[in-house]
């Protein structure tokens, strides 16, 4: 019996051969898969790149967040993947994380928590340590600056209320949002953090800039002090 030849993305039709694909008919139609077909160029003898790629998303449970968290180590694991790919990847899933960060050209408005969380997660979601961040906005809302005032520890970081109002006052901010992040996921706000909520809120009321939200922020979820009622 003769053996059965492996069918390998170019003997596929041109529609669905992702580069192709892409040109035709734009990234957005592409699957995860498909996208990091590209990136890897090719597959093992057993298995085309589309195969591979699947299987790498599959392992991470489908998930791009648990996949950009993958070493370089993990990702050679798979038959098929050397170091040259492992670091294309990689460099892959930063890109979207800083693309995340950035502020877009048009700059959006905080019209709820929720918005500034979705806003602040891909700054503060997955530190493995506490930082503290300020959102500048004018008197629309609209997000003027961002800033990062402190990083710490596991448990805690300073923050220099001093350092917070001068970039307010440069920025010519009327308005402000404080962020902080719990790496341990616990969402309740600490002694710490209504202390320092109070101090922030009563500096900020002699430079007439007001101070709408006070969030804590993990993962997938976040703690609102304007939403709890419990902004000084």
């Amino acid at each position: 019996m003769t053996p059965s030849r492996r069918v390998s993305i170019k003997d596929w039709s041109l529609h669905d051969r992702p580069r192709e694909k892409l040109l035709q008919q734009g990234s957005k139609v592409l699957s995860e898969a498909e996208l990091i077909a590209i990136l890897i160029g090719s597959g093992t003898p057993d298995m085309s790149a589309v195969e591979l790629s699947r299987k790498i998303v599959s392992d991470a449970q489908n998930s791009l967040d648990l996949l950009g968290k993958r070493s370089i180590k993990d990702l050679m694991s798979y038959k098929g993947i050397g170091e040259a790919k492992a670091i294309s990847i990689a460099a892959a899933m930063e890109l979207g994380r800083r693309r995340a960060m950035e502020l877009p050209a048009e700059l959006p408005k905080i019209s709820s928590s929720d918005a500034a969380f979705k806003l602040l997660q891909p700054l503060l979601g997955e530190l493995p340590h506490e930082e503290f961040w300020v959102l500048l906005l004018d008197n629309s809302h609209r997000v003027i600056e961002k800033h990062r005032i402190s990083a710490g520890g596991f448990t805690g970081t300073m923050v220099d209320v001093r350092m917070v109002f001068q970039k307010a006052v440069i920025a010519g901010s009327i308005a402000m949002i404080l962020a902080h992040n719990h790496p341990s996921g616990n969402l309740k706000p600490s002694t710490q953090d209504q202390q320092l909520t109070k101090k922030l809120c009563a500096a900020a009321s002699l430079l007439d800039i007001r101070v709408l939200d006070h969030l804590i922020i993990t993962q997938q979820d976040y703690y609102s002090f304007a939403d709890n009622n419990v902004m000084p």
